[in-house]
């Protein structure tokens, strides 16, 4: 008989928010960040349907595109949180999405091309799909010490911040 191995419940030390950082400090960290990111992303989704009308693009092809991102921005996450669990690679997972909306945007600003700055609209929201179940769990985490009323009251609200600029 083959003996029965036990599954260990110690979460993985990728699971852990930031090691050296409180809770309460990881939070606002986080916050800052979604708050900084937000001005990228939401001031380039506020010009998007000009810059892609001025490279050509008709009404339709700028609704299909942005629609295409923002289903891709939803739809996309039901993978990429399962495999974000599965592998335990959470802030692999958070600074892959965040460097994807952060590389997209300043190349949406230079393109001339039209396919290019729809595959870049695309990209951005693609970048927020990566990101969001992964942060998610590791504001989850931080969240447990802080109370996660408190902790997911704060950061939402740092986030909203970053998007009054629009």
């Amino acid at each position: 008989m083959t003996p029965v191995r036990i599954k260990s419940t110690t979460p993985a030390p990728s699971d852990e928010p930031a090691r050296g950082l409180s809770p309460w400090r990881f939070v606002m960290v986080f916050g800052g960040v979604s708050l900084l990111m937000d001005f990228v992303y939401e001031g380039a989704r506020s010009v998007t349907g000009p810059l892609l009308a001025h490279l050509g693009a008709s009404a339709v092809v700028v609704g299909v595109v942005t629609g295409a991102g923002e289903a891709a921005a939803l739809g996309l996450r039901l993978a990429s949180g399962p495999l974000a669990d599965r592998s335990r690679r959470f802030w692999a997972w958070t600074i892959a999405g965040y460097v994807l909306t952060a590389a997209t945007v300043p190349v949406l600003g230079l393109t001339g091309v039209l396919w290019v700055a729809c595959g870049l609209v695309i990209a951005e929201r693609v970048g927020k799909a990566v990101r969001s179940p992964a942060k998610d769990t590791l504001l989850s985490h931080a969240t447990a010490a802080t109370g996660r009323g408190r902790g997911f009251a704060v950061h939402p609200a740092m986030d909203q911040v970053g998007a009054l600029q629009r």
